[in-house]
C-alpha cells in the first residue's frame, strides 16, 4: 500500500471516530476530537501527490473539512460521511 493511501485511510479512520464522538456527547469529547483534528491537519499536510482520479474526491474533501471545522457540533453526520467516502474511494489511489 502506498504511503498516499496509508495516509487518507487515517484520515478516513479519524474522521469517522471525530463523527461518532460529536454525536455521541461533543462536550464531553470536545478535547479528544480537538487532538484528531490536529492529527489530521499534520496528515493533509502530508498529502501531495495522487492520481487524477482521486484529484475530484480531495479537492471536495478539503473544502468540506475546513467548513464542517468551523462548526463542529454540527457536523457529526458531514465527518461519518466523509469518512466512509474517503474510505470507498482509496481505492483510486491504487
Amino acid at each position: 500500500m502506498s504511503k498516499v493511501k496509508q495516509t487518507v485511510l487515517d484520515i478516513a479512520m479519524n474522521m469517522n471516530r471525530i463523527g461518532n464522538w460529536i454525536a455521541d456527547d461533543y462536550n464531553t469529547n470536545k478535547n479528544k476530537i480537538n487532538v484528531f483534528i490536529k492529527n489530521n491537519d499534520g496528515y493533509i499536510d502530508l498529502v501531495s501527490s495522487f492520481n487524477d482520479k482521486f484529484v475530484n474526491t480531495w479537492d471536495g474533501y478539503i473544502e468540506a473539512y475546513r467548513q464542517m471545522k468551523d462548526n463542529l457540533p454540527e457536523n457529526a453526520e458531514n465527518f461519518m460521511t466523509w469518512g466512509n467516502i474517503l474510505t470507498h474511494r482509496s481505492k483510486l489511489l491504487d
